[in-house]
């Protein structure tokens, strides 16, 4: 009977020992995986077309900036003679995923693409793509907006998080100059991002 409480004992001291050694480690992980998303938080107020003057509630979830790499292939894509243009481009994001963009009380769509660059006195400048839904009825019929396959946003944050931007719900990306991207709307005035305020940060990868 001492031997098996003997040995009772010893299982409940490796328990404890294991638990000890391996609770702060998963702490760490946790709080690295929760510092490692960025939020940035403001109201889109529309300008023209049917939402004009109308404003809801805007967040951008960044899990991750896209890489320089992924970039590039987003330029091959919409090269002259490149993977079809448009279609080209929509292979190219459908593959990638950086965060999620919310308009509204909705869940949101993915973020396929989120670039960051630097600007101003320390700020940063994010450019937002991603492949929006189309509804049923631009489906059933067809209609020229179903053309327009993309969201594109750019936002300008200065150094405390804070800033302004512009929000395009439908619209068509061309590629000048080897490098440049042309963004075309569907016939309506950009979205105003307004009151921007970022919080928590992406780690590096």
């Amino acid at each position: 009977m001492k031997q098996v409480n003997l040995f009772n004992l010893l299982c409940m001291f490796c328990c404890v020992a294991c638990a000890l050694f391996f609770s702060p480690a998963a702490d760490v992980n946790a709080q690295e995986n929760r510092s490692s998303r960025q939020y940035i938080n403001g109201t889109v107020v529309g300008i023209g077309g049917r939402s004009a003057g109308r404003s809801r509630p805007f967040t951008l979830i960044v899990n991750g900036y896209t890489a320089s790499n992924q970039v590039r292939e987003l330029n091959d894509a919409l090269q002259p003679g490149g993977q079809d243009g448009q279609d080209g481009l929509l292979r190219a994001i459908s593959k990638m995923d950086a965060g999620r963009i919310q308009i509204g009380t909705g869940v949101g769509v993915s973020a396929n693409v989120i670039i960051a660059d630097p600007w101003g006195e320390g700020g940063t400048k994010l450019t937002v793509i991603y492949q929006r839904n189309l509804d049923v009825y631009e489906l059933r019929y067809g209609t020229r907006s179903s053309d327009y396959r993309f969201g594109y946003a750019e936002m300008f944050l200065d150094r405390n998080g804070r800033g302004q931007g512009t929000l395009i719900p439908a619209a068509r990306i061309r590629l000048r100059g080897g490098d440049t991207w042309e963004v075309e709307d569907f016939g309506i005035f950009p979205a105003r991002l307004m009151g921007l305020r970022a919080s928590g940060s992406v780690l590096a990868r």
